[in-house]
């Protein structure tokens, strides 16, 4: 009995127990169910007000943003992102559409959970262990909506303190989704670095601000072209945002300090010539050893055994040059600060002290009444020589200020400017602040740094030049350099005086332009100016040549290369005509502006071209490729005001393609070819462009503060092999003006090294950018100059 009772009272107790056990487990799992149907509702993102679709889970979300492969226009993305991401609320709760009331069921979610672990404890072995797995899977997914609901509450809190429309928080939306997206659509790991400045140059041109704020935008969507060429063509799409990152600030201030360790030491160079010195025209010390300057030899290039790696100091009062075309008429008298010309040619209107400026009033000594009425006389005297289409890149000698070469602009004609260095005070140096091509160099004992049957037209206005004697040696480093069919315009006072000393000249030019078989097809006076002009034309064969009675000048060896010109001394021998019709020179090239796309009549598909492709397929790739990067990278993709862009250098021009694809700016590009590369500068002439040989382990002949853009394309690695990138760097400052541009694309060791130099140098990096071991670089130069000074002996006078 006592027995039964009890039994009968156990079993109560056991299935009472148990029910017990089974409503709490059924109530927490509803608990819990509750709550992460709360949780996981709140997750998804809503935008107050607007109609569609209730928007997909993060998952989604994050999978449709990694479809897209590149920017697009802002019209088509203000369509496509409202469509991708609009939300609705839908059925979701009211609550769930509030940033607060996430707080609210995240609180509820954690106590549910103790709630649960507690009642836990009181039930059976077995169901302990099955409710630990539920329990368990629970607390992650409450975990995981928690994480979501943190993500949430922000964006929601976020949108309550905005006050803006829909279309608003769409376009912010779209920027913070183009933004987490930028790095998922770039491929193959590419590895990439892009600083952008404020892209604010310092003119006090409110306008020019502005155009730099709009480049500057252009640039963040900046998609960088493909091309043909074996080195940095293929260039991938690259964004920009407000903001730069950690690791981006922390690598570019761990450079900064460690370039201030790594021995660049930079120091300001003491020399006789201070701001304007040129290094291997300024070599005192050479000059003072040469045995005698009748020839000129003190105005030719004689460098230093190691070249500098001090910087050229600036002018007091240097200011930023002004514009073309103002700066034709005028410029800055601290930048140039010499008015011994205007004193001495004052009267000829080559120059004129003009309050705090330098004024051009356009004439020369043969042309006092303007260069235009002058160019115009030329054109009056010979109508073959069709400036700008048949005639369209010149060599003027003895330049001057280079007022001709200004104003042969407005006819569509390039002229290679060049006069010693102080023969008249700064002449070079005034012609390259106007903005107008000009080198330091002279006639004297080698040859000109050009090769040979080039210039469609060769200059000399009263250029002083002894033509006749020495068996007419210079003269015919002109008929070196003179195309075949090509023009010597020589506007001197033989022609129009009778002095006896202007009539010996005349009689002697006579027989030695006969002797050379130079026809003299037009001589003209101009009334206006009172000068007077004889133009001759070099022969198109070799007929003349063979008929002479006296082989004088002798014809020059078949050995003799006519464009060997790196040092090379003078002789006085005539070069032959080429004759066949695969020869360059043999045929003119073809007017402008056709010769400069066209692929040369004297490339064939036997030669191989730089890249390793037939020579007319590389010339073509190449000028495809520039034209690419020009359009779609320089001009739009760094910020730079290209309206400030006058002078501007290639220093690895290759075939041109750089130049060729900037023809339509205001500017003018000299083509340099290294010594080290491939002699491709005949190229670059026929194409209607002008350029010099030179080797970048010297400094080249032109003034401090020469040019505005720098490019080099694969040079510093080149250059690397041979002489100190540190030289090279210092001569890029010195031949740059300040707020100038310097554009590199070499390997990213390149890329790194010259970052820190010219970080170093106090240079404002604005952009770089690596991918597949190439690189690009783009720096402005600064006015900073070092306290500390470096005398070289060799340029104390």
């Amino acid at each position: 009995m006592a027995l039964g009772k009890y039994s009968r009272v156990d079993g109560r107790r056991s299935a009472s127990g148990y029910c017990s056990t089974v409503t709490i487990v059924v109530l927490v799992a509803l608990c819990l169910v509750g709550v992460w149907v709360m949780t996981s509702s709140s997750v998804a993102p809503v935008l107050n007000g607007g109609d569609g679709d209730v928007a997909q889970e993060s998952k989604n979300e994050v999978k449709e943003q990694s479809e897209v492969k590149e920017p697009a226009s802002d019209s088509d993305n203000d369509n496509s992102n409202a469509r991708q991401f609009e939300d609705n609320p839908g059925d979701l709760p009211e609550d769930a559409t509030k940033g607060d009331s996430n707080v609210t069921s995240e609180e509820k979610s954690e106590e549910s959970s103790a709630e649960a672990e507690k009642s836990a404890e009181d039930t059976k072995t077995e169901d302990e262990g099955k409710k630990t797995e539920e329990e368990g899977s629970n607390t992650e997914n409450v975990e995981q909506n928690s994480e979501a609901t943190e993500s949430n509450k922000d964006s929601g809190e976020s949108s309550k303190e905005s006050d803006s429309d829909e279309g608003e928080k769409k376009d912010e939306s779209d920027d913070s989704n183009k933004s987490s997206n930028s790095n998922e659509t770039n491929d193959n790991n590419i590895e990439e670095k892009v600083e952008q400045s404020d892209n604010k140059e310092s003119d006090d041109n409110s306008s020019e601000k502005s155009t730099d704020d709009n480049a500057k935008d252009q640039s963040s969507n900046e998609v960088y072209p493909s091309g043909g060429q074996s080195e940095l063509l293929n260039e991938n799409s690259t964004q920009t945002g407000s903001f730069s990152t950690q690791a981006a600030e922390s690598k570019n201030e761990k450079e900064s300090q460690e370039s201030s360790k790594s021995g660049y030491n930079w120091k300001v160079c003491n020399v006789t010539a201070g701001p304007d010195f040129i290094p291997c025209l300024d070599n005192w010390k050479a000059i003072r050893s040469l045995r005698s300057t009748k020839h000129y030899e003190h105005r030719e290039r004689h460098c230093p055994e190691e070249p500098p790696t001090c910087l050229v100091s600036l002018p007091e009062g240097y200011k930023r040059s002004i514009e073309w075309p103002k700066s034709r008429d005028k410029i800055w008298y601290y930048n140039v600060p010499h008015t011994k010309l205007a004193e001495v040619k004052g009267h000829q209107n080559w120059v004129k002290v003009t309050g705090e400026y330098l004024t051009f009033p356009g004439g020369g000594t043969q042309f006092k009444h303007g260069a235009l009425h002058y160019i115009d006389f030329i054109q009056e005297t010979l109508s073959d020589i069709a400036w700008g289409k048949r005639t369209r890149v010149i060599l003027d000698v003895g330049c001057g200020v280079a007022s001709l070469g200004g104003f042969l602009f407005d006819r569509d004609v390039l002229a290679m400017s060049l006069a010693p260095k102080d023969e008249h005070e700064a002449q070079v140096q005034f012609a390259l602040e106007r903005g107008i091509p000009a080198i330091s160099a002279v006639m004297g004992t080698k040859r000109l740094p050009f090769p040979g049957r080039v210039f469609d037209a060769v200059h000399c206005a009263r250029c002083r030049v002894p033509w006749h004697i020495e068996g007419g040696k210079l003269l015919l480093e002109l008929n070196r350099v003179l195309r075949p069919g090509g023009y010597f315009v020589w506007s001197a006072t033989p022609i129009y005086q009778k002095l006896p000393e202007d009539v010996e000249i005349w009689n002697a030019m006579k027989a030695l332009t006969k002797s050379i078989c130079w026809e003299l097809v037009a001589i003209s006076k101009d009334q206006v100016n009172g000068v007077g002009v004889a133009i001759y034309k070099k022969p198109l064969s070799n007929d003349c040549y063979e008929k002479r009675v006296k082989n004088e000048p002798p014809l020059c060896l078949e050995s003799d290369d006519p464009n060997a010109a790196w040092y090379i001394k003078l002789q006085a021998c005539i070069h032959k005509v080429p004759v066949s019709s695969s020869e360059r020179g043999s045929q003119w090239p073809e007017k402008w502006p056709a010769r400069l796309t066209n692929v040369p009549y004297w490339l064939s598909s036997s030669q191989v071209g730089v890249y390793g492709k037939p020579a007319p397929e590389d010339f073509a790739a190449d000028d495809k490729h520039w034209k690419n990067v020009v359009s779609k990278s320089y001009l739009n993709g760094m910020g730079i005001q290209w309206t400030n862009v006058r002078n501007v250098m290639d220093m690895n021009s290759i075939y041109g393609g750089f130049a060729a694809a900037l023809k339509d700016l205001k500017l003018w590009v000299m083509n340099v070819v290294s010594i080290e590369s491939a002699d491709t500068l005949p190229i670059i002439y026929e194409r209607g462009l002008f350029g010099i040989y030179h080797d970048w382990c010297e400094s080249f002949s032109t003034y401090p503060r020469s040019y505005d853009l720098l490019h080099a394309d694969h040079l510093f690695s080149k250059v690397k092999k041979r002489c100190s990138l540190a030289s090279l760097l210092a001569e890029v400052d010195r031949i740059l003006r300040p707020e100038g541009k310097l554009i590199v694309r070499d390997t990213v060791e390149i890329i790194n090294e010259l970052e820190s130099m010219v970080r170093s140098m106090q240079w404002e990096v604005r952009m770089t950018y690596s991918k597949d071991k190439e690189g690009l670089l783009c720096v402005q130069k600064s006015k900073w100059r070092p306290k500390e000074t470096e005398t070289l002996q060799y340029a104390i006078a």
